[in-house]
């Protein structure tokens, strides 16, 4: 099977795009604007992703109900591609569960394609990025992107009332998405202290109207009187396997024990992008510190260490819809260049302009908010880690002492730590900031998890199609 960067006049090259949210919308648009039709991988039902959700066919809310101050974006993005849909290759409900070279493995019901590409653009946006606390195992306890989920495609609460805890910008827009359809929010727990906001505020002045839309949704919870507590640090969700939760407890900045009552918690710290398909692609990868985490190398453009292989969107850097449609357009230009096309005049040059504005403001962003990682050396011996293995920090802290694990890797062939059915989505990086303070090194040190095929479970009973090769 051969592929390689086709030349203009002998054929059109199979550029594929895994993602059809902001990034990969506009990387869509601008490659149909210069006469490539892409193939679109697309895991939800419809376009938008996860910021830009629709909701199902035959719900009737309003754009305003669903996405807030966004629904003007929202509504763009949606009409862009629904414009688009038949000049493209759009496959909704597809998984791209693995890659090999140059060939995109995906499956869509049962069935399953082989799929040779030219460019391959990753679109693949960001999941939420999670600490444990003690009893976060208990039913009733969601990521923020879930209880997002429930409210945008279902149209109901994950409970009646309903805690927020973690720390980020999402934090205050699900509580808020909340409180304004009409469910009843407990409170919202923030780990990060007021005053880290007050020496953010030059990065965060980068995007003023931005920054002016997060205090609005803080005054708007407050009017509400929905109570907002800041600088706190979780102790328990409180609770029982028999029925769910029944609250938090927390420690105030002032170090006191509070309890709120509540049946449901949405519970999330940021963003972390989706790279399991970058890592089987052979990308680079380098450590951030400004975020505590690994995030794709890429030159700038949208390239990564892979040749063929481009980034866009919160999968690389999460930056936020607006930053996303920005470095999809930027992800296009690079493609059409490569493959010897003409990009739209002045275009790469304008988003680069403006992505450097978003990421002054994604920096202030880590600064306001950081990433509590402290809150692990405290964490008790038994609380649930791993969910899907039901692997406690004590017994990863035990193969760390006596079997000397000190690498990501080694930890979970040791303890099964991200070998369940998220593959670490949930708890990679708070288990290597567990077997960094046991080991009394830095966490990058620890290195990360590798991905592996599949990147998402598979159906049984797999039906393999014809190869589709490269025109």
């Amino acid at each position: 099977m051969e592929s390689g960067l086709a030349q203009p006049g002998k054929s059109t090259p199979r550029v594929v795009i895994v993602g059809a949210g902001p990034a990969g919308v506009r990387c869509a648009e601008t490659l149909l604007a210069a006469g490539i039709s892409p193939v679109v991988i697309d895991e939800n039902r419809r376009d938008g992703g996860q910021i830009y959700r629709r909701q199902p066919e035959g719900f009737q809310r309003p754009y305003a109900t669903l996405y807030g101050s966004e629904a003007g974006k929202a509504e763009s993005l949606h009409r862009t591609f629904d414009g688009l849909r038949g000049r493209l290759d759009y496959r909704p409900d597809t998984l791209a569960w693995h890659l090999h070279e140059r060939t995109l493995y995906t499956v869509q019901g049962n069935r399953q394609r082989t799929l040779d590409f030219d460019a391959l653009v990753l679109c693949t946006g960001a999941g939420d990025r999670l600490l444990p606390v003690p009893g976060w195992n208990l039913a009733g306890t969601y990521t923020l992107g879930g209880a997002q989920i429930a409210l945008k495609a279902q149209a109901v609460s994950i409970g009646r009332r309903v805690i927020f805890l973690g720390s980020g910008p999402l934090l205050y827009l699900v509580a808020s998405q909340y409180q304004q359809a009409g469910a009843t929010v407990a409170a919202v727990l923030d780990t990060a202290p007021l005053h880290l906001r007050a020496l953010a505020t030059p990065k965060l002045l980068a995007r003023p109207g931005v920054a002016w839309k997060g205090v609005q949704l803080m005054a708007s919870l407050k009017r509400a009187g929905v109570p907002l507590h800041l600088g706190v640090t979780p102790l328990e969700i409180l609770g029982d396997a028999e029925q769910g939760v029944r609250g938090v407890a927390f420690a105030d900045a002032r170090g006191l024990r509070q309890e709120v009552v509540g049946d449901a918690v949405g519970l999330g710290y940021h963003l972390r992008p989706e790279t399991q398909l970058a890592d089987l692609a052979r990308c680079a990868f380098e450590f951030e510190r400004a975020t505590g985490q690994w995030v794709l190398q890429l030159d700038g453009e949208g390239r990564t260490s892979t040749p063929g292989v481009y980034a866009a969107g919160d999968g690389a850097r999460v930056r936020g819809a607006d930053a996303a449609e920005l470095a999809g357009r930027l992800a296009a230009c690079t493609v059409l260049a490569d493959l010897q096309f003409t990009p739209p005049a002045g275009l790469a040059e304008r988003c680069r302009e403006a992505l450097a504005v978003q990421e002054r403001f994604r920096l202030g962003l880590a600064e306001a908010f950081p990433w509590p990682a402290r809150q692990m050396a405290s964490l008790p011996d038994t609380a649930v880690v791993c969910r899907c293995e039901g692997i406690t920090a004590g017994e990863l802290r035990a193969v760390v002492r006596e079997k000397g694990a000190r690498e990501a890797n080694r930890a979970k062939a040791f303890s099964r730590v991200g070998m369940g059915r998220c593959q670490g989505r949930y708890c990679a990086q708070a288990g290597a900031e567990i077997i960094a303070a046991e080991s009394g090194v830095p966490v990058e040190t620890v290195g990360r998890l590798r991905g592996q095929a599949p990147v998402r479970p598979l159906p049984l009973g797999i039906v393999t199609s014809e190869e589709e090769v490269s025109s």
